[in-house]
C-alpha cells in the first residue's frame, strides 16, 4: 500500500510512526551481543533516564521484548509477595486487569473506585482514608486509562501516599502517558513506572519498558520468596540491563535489535527539544480535539474536564448513532478511530488518539484531518450537532 493510500491511525496506540523510526526498523540483522548493538542498547537505557526526568544513579531502566501488559507481571512477580495487599486505583478497564495480574501472583488487590462511576477517579480523600485503614505494600495508579480517557494526577497522589503511608511503593501504569504526559520520576518520589513502545513513545509494538527506583530494586532484592515468574524475574533482567548500560554484552533472552534501534531513534527525537515543550504540544492538541467535541455537542467519558487525558479523548456517540454507523465512514475518509473498550459501555463510545508524531509534526495535519473526518462521518450518519 502506498503511503498516500494508508489511512491515518488515530487510536490510543499503536500510533503513527515517524519515517526515521520506521527506517531504523529496517536495519540489517545483527548480533544482539555485538559491539554496535550493545552500544545502541546502552545509550537507549541512558536516554530513558532523561525521558523519566531522573538523575538517581540507583534507579534502573529496563527494556524487554513484550507488550505493555508484561509491565504488570514485572510488578506483580517482583515487587509484591504472596498475601501482600495492594491498593489499585480504579479508573477503568486497565485497573481491573492490573488487579487480576496481581492476584495471579498471589498478591491481594483492593480496588478503590469513585462511586460516581465510569469517567471518574478516586478522590484524594478516598485514597488517604484507604491508606489509613490498612497497610499496603504498593499502590497502583493508571496514569491515563485508555478505556475512559481519565487522567490521574500522579504528583498529587504521590504526595498523599508519601505523607500518609511513606512505606507504600508508588507504581504507575504509564502505558498511555509516558511521552505525552508530564512525569517527574525523582521529584515525585515514584517507585516504578511501566510503559510500552507503541503509544506516545512512537515505536512499533513489541517493547515493554520499566523504570525502577532504587527503593524498588532494594524491595526486590530483599524479598523473602522467589519471584513467581521466570521470564519476568528481575533476578534475570537486572544484571542484563546493568551490563548493557555499561556497554558490556550480556544475555538472558534475545532482544529485538530492530525495535531497540527504533526506540533509540525515537528517544533522540523526543529529547531533541525540552520535554516541557512536548507536554505543552500535547495539551494544545488535546484541547483542540476536546473543543471540537464540545462544539459538536458530544460528551466525553471523563466527567471532569480537568481530569481528561492529553493523549486521547473518549467520546460518547450521540443518541441514535452507533460505531457501525461512524467508524466505517471514518475509514472511508482515511481515518481510523478506536471503538469502546470499557465493558460496561463498550458500544456507546469511541476513542480518538492524539499523541506522538501526529501531534509533534503539525505539517502532517493529522489532528485536523481527524476532526474534519469525524464531523463529516457524523453528518452522513444523520447527526448534525446540537439543536
Amino acid at each position: 500500500m502506498a503511503a498516500s493510500d494508508k489511512p491515518t491511525v488515530l487510536i490510543p496506540g499503536p500510533v503513527e510512526f515517524d519515517d526515521a523510526v520506521l527506517g531504523a526498523m529496517s536495519h540489517p540483522s545483527e548480533s544482539h551481543v555485538g559491539g554496535a548493538f550493545v552500544n545502541i542498547f546502552g545509550e537507549t537505557l541512558s536516554l530513558l533516564r532523561k525521558l523519566f526526568i531522573s538523575e538517581d544513579p540507583s534507579a534502573q531502566p529496563l527494556v524487554v521484548s513484550g507488550s505493555g501488559t508484561l509491565g504488570w507481571d514485572f510488578v506483580a512477580a517482583n515487587l509484591i509477595e504472596p498475601k501482600e495487599d495492594v491498593l489499585v486505583l480504579h479508573t477503568g478497564y486497565f485497573a481491573d486487569s492490573f488487579a487480576s495480574c496481581i492476584a495471579t501472583y498471589g498478591g491481594v488487590p483492593t480496588q478503590l473506585k469513585n462511586p460516581a462511576g465510569v469517567g471518574s477517579r478516586p478522590t484524594y480523600e478516598q485514597i488517604e482514608q484507604a491508606l489509613k485503614e490498612k497497610k499496603y505494600k504498593a499502590i497502583t495508579i493508571t496514569h491515563t486509562d485508555t478505556s475512559t480517557g481519565v487522567l490521574n494526577d500522579i504528583k498529587a497522589i504521590s504526595e498523599v501516599v508519601r505523607r500518609v503511608s511513606p512505606e507504600t511503593l508508588i507504581v504507575v501504569d504509564g502505558v498511555c502517558s509516558v511521552g505525552c504526559e508530564e512525569i517527574r520520576f525523582d521529584d515525585w518520589g515514584l517507585d516504578c513506572v511501566v510503559t510500552a513502545s507503541q503509544k506516545a513513545i512512537g515505536v512499533p509494538a513489541g517493547l515493554s519498558i520499566c523504570y525502577l527506583s532504587g527503593r524498588a530494586v532494594r524491595t526486590f532484592e530483599e524479598r523473602k520468596t522467589a519471584p513467581g515468574s521466570y521470564f519476568a524475574s528481575f533476578a534475570n533482567w537486572l544484571p542484563i540491563m546493568r551490563n548493557y548500560e555499561a556497554k558490556k554484552p550480556s544475555y538472558f533472552a534475545t532482544p529485538s535489535p530492530q525495535l531497540v534501534r527504533a526506540l533509540h531513534t525515537s528517544l533522540l527525537q523526543i529529547l531533541s527539544i525540552p520535554l516541557e515543550e512536548r507536554f505543552a504540544a500535547h495539551k494544545t492538541a488535546s484541547q483542540k480535539v476536546k473543543n471540537a467535541i464540545a462544539e459538536l455537542g458530544l460528551k466525553q467519558l471523563a466527567q471532569d474536564p480537568s481530569q481528561a487525558a492529553n493523549g486521547m479523548t473518549a467520546v460518547y456517540f450521540p443518541e441514535g448513532v452507533t460505531a457501525q454507523d461512524v467508524l466505517p465512514k471514518l475509514l472511508g475518509r482515511g481515518v481510523v478511530f478506536a471503538g469502546g473498550l470499557h465493558k460496561e459501555i463498550a458500544t456507546k463510545y469511541f476513542r480518538f488518539g492524539h499523541m506522538g508524531v501526529s501531534v509533534m509534526n503539525k505539517d502532517l495535519g493529522h489532528i485536523d484531518k481527524g476532526i474534519n473526518a469525524l464531523k463529516e462521518a457524523l453528518s452522513e450518519s444523520g447527526y448534525n450537532g446540537p439543536k
